[in-house]
């Protein structure tokens, strides 16, 4: 009796262990401190860029897959002139919307970079998910930078690569 109260407490233990924490950048209040809460300037000229990320890539057969962590860099390489990011979606390889991180203004200030994390546990998006981004800007001012960085490792194996993003509109 008291070897299968032991197996029991065992595998209620192991059952309790199950990693529930958020994902790094789906809380809305990282991006509700970043929101305009006042009037944007006049005149702004307003773009569109698709980036491509892989949340999974297919490994020896399209079968096996692995999954990758990605950063998605939103960079103004202004020196003086904010940014303003309207809204971020991400997409899966199907083209459905998983989640919009955000569709209020954000500021991004002059030099700064702002950046949402894909966690490798995040694999809703599958080997072709990509991201859309709304954006302002002023009159002869650079446009953002949108970059993603996907890594994974195993063993003393690891894969990383870059993407960039393009502009669409």
């Amino acid at each position: 009796m008291k070897k299968i109260l032991l197996i029991g407490a065992v595998i209620a233990t192991l059952m309790s262990c199950n990693d529930t924490r958020e994902l790094s950048s789906t809380n809305p209040v990282n991006w509700d401190k970043r929101r305009v809460k006042t009037a944007l300037p006049d005149a702004l000229q307003q773009g569109s860029t698709f980036l491509s990320i892989y949340s999974q890539i297919h490994v020896r057969n399209e079968n096996e897959v692995s999954n990758l962590t990605a950063t998605v860099s939103l960079h103004n390489p202004n020196r003086d002139l904010d940014l303003y990011i309207d809204k971020a979606v991400y997409y899966d390889t199907q083209g459905n919307p998983i989640r919009t991180y955000f569709d209020k203004t954000i500021r991004v200030k002059p030099m700064e970079t702002v950046q949402i994390i894909i966690d490798d546990k995040d694999n809703q998006g599958g080997t072709g998910a990509n991201f859309m981004f709304d954006w302002q800007k002023a009159p002869h001012q650079s446009e953002p930078i949108f970059e993603a960085i996907m890594i994974t490792t195993y063993g003393q194996q690891g894969i990383s690569f870059v993407t960039e993003g393009k502009r669409i509109k």
